[in-house]
């Protein structure tokens, strides 16, 4: 360690080497280490950047990237005896109107590279609800989505060239500043949501899209989950593309009264849907959900832009962390068709194992966030068993509805023990050669979701909404 650190500091100015900090070492989980990193980094340029993967691959230091640590995968974990690389300090946006593009360092927040884009009549359209802390290059690690992705689509949609260092230092461009080419192989699609495994992003190039004229909003209370159900399948069978379609159930609409003082639970009953349009024709296609919707027997509420925007923001981040819990939150993804089925296994798995549910889902693309969480007994230094075989029960029943670990949160740590159920042993082992193709000496995210260690899911502590 003490070789690493004094490399280090030959190579990168003095504040480039930060103290050990807690706040570097883990993300939202919560999970430490078992024992510290040897240093903690925050280059200012891609130069300094190579310097440190060149200084890890000579003493055979494992590399740990790290944004704002608002991952809910324990993809950031620090590696004990490794150094943890922050991109922070990469954070410059520069936005190409006529191009219709962003170019950005890894450390800029997405709101940001949004409000920069805005400021030329464009989008920067992926939007998880971490945007005002989150930073793109977590986003691209993670493959994050949000609200929007219904009609926008994910980071991978809209990530054009990414700028990567290896593990020895060299310095990759993928992908093409044009809106097509096809040249080669796609290493840009490859590395986004790979976590850090395969290099470290230090730049990128961001397809923008032209902002909304107009946005228009409506709610629909359901009183089961076979109404939701039914007002999901309206929106998305309406003919339109809808801009958003989430659902909040019974369980979060208390969470959030509980956090914010508001009656939500009382006004809309076992669950919320929130359908969003946007762009010039945003009002006539909200008309055509409400008919699709009114076909159905529902009944829909038809927002001004202001409540619009409050209920938006409520799902984003009004939920509370619920202090004095223990909590499994997961993030996955079923076939739309597979949404209510899979939200009243939610529902049963809770009953069987004695924990308590709640979820909030991106229900117009199948991803749904789940919570599992029991109270914290006095005395307990550990979950009950029940609660990690509910969440266990729970991913299981996702993949056996055809559904998918992870819808944009990653793998990382938390969802490793299910990775070899979902994509069987031989892709597995397929994606763990490519690894070695890009990174040999295993340097980049040991720990990560392509690691074979064994593992239990993350617990959440400080849960950043999804």
């Amino acid at each position: 360690m003490s070789a690493v650190l004094e490399a280090l500091r030959g190579a990168l100015a003095a504040d480039e080497i930060l103290p050990l900090d807690d706040r570097y070492v883990t993300d939202a989980t919560g999970v430490v280490p078992d024992a510290p990193p040897a240093a903690i980094v925050a280059p200012v340029s891609v130069d300094g950047v190579r310097a440190v993967a060149r200084i890890a691959t000579a003493h055979r230091a494992p590399i740990v990237v790290r944004g704002a640590g608002t991952g809910l995968s324990g993809g950031a974990i620090a590696t004990p005896g490794g150094i943890v690389l922050s991109t922070e300090r990469l954070a410059e946006i520069a936005v190409d109107p006529d191009d219709q593009v962003a170019v950005v360092g890894p450390g800029a927040i997405t709101d940001r590279i949004d409000r920069a884009a805005r400021r030329h009549g464009l989008m920067y359209a992926p939007d998880p609800a971490s945007s005002a802390r989150s930073t793109i290059g977590g986003n691209i690690a993670t493959g994050a989505g949000g609200l929007r992705c219904v009609k926008y689509g994910v980071t991978r949609d809209a990530v054009l060239a990414l700028d990567v260092v290896l593990a020895d230092g060299e310095l990759l461009r993928t992908g093409h500043r044009t809106v097509k080419g096809v040249t080669g192989l796609d290493l840009t699609a490859l590395f986004v949501g790979s976590e850090g495994t395969l290099g470290i992003v230090v730049g990128a190039t961001l397809r923008l899209v032209p902002a909304p004229a107009d946005e228009r909003s409506l709610i629909v209370s359901a009183a089961d989950l076979d109404e939701a159900g039914r007002a999901i399948r309206a929106a998305t069978g309406s003919g339109v593309r809808p801009s958003c379609v989430e659902l909040i159930d019974r369980g979060a609409l208390q969470n959030i009264d509980e956090n914010l003082g508001t009656d939500l639970e009382r006004r809309h009953g076992d669950a919320l849907v929130l359908v969003g349009t946007d762009g010039p024709g945003a009002e006539a296609e909200l008309s055509a959900i409400v008919r699709a919707l009114d076909a159905e027997g529902l009944d829909a509420e038809v927002l001004t832009t202001e409540e619009g925007l409050r209920y938006a923001e409520l799902r984003r981040s009004g939920r509370g962390t619920r202090p004095g819990t223990w909590k499994i939150g997961e993030d996955m993804a079923v076939p739309r068709s597979q949404v209510v089925p899979a939200l009243a296994a939610l529902r049963e798995i809770g009953a069987q194992y004695g924990v308590s549910t709640e979820v909030v889902a991106h229900a117009g693309d199948g991803n749904l966030h789940p919570t599992v969480f029991t109270p914290r007994e006095t005395g307990e230094t550990a979950p009950p068993d029940r609660l990690v075989r509910a969440a266990d029960a729970l991913v299981r029943r996702a993949l056996d509805l055809g559904g998918t670990l992870s819808g944009e949160h990653g793998i990382g740590r938390a969802k490793r023990p299910w990775l070899v159920d979902e994509l069987g042993q031989a892709q597995v082992d397929l994606q763990r050669r490519l690894k070695a193709v890009f990174d040999p000496l295993g340097l980049l995210a040991p720990d990560g979701f392509l690691s074979d260690a064994e593992t239990t899911p993350a617990l959440t502590r400080d849960e950043v909404p999804a």
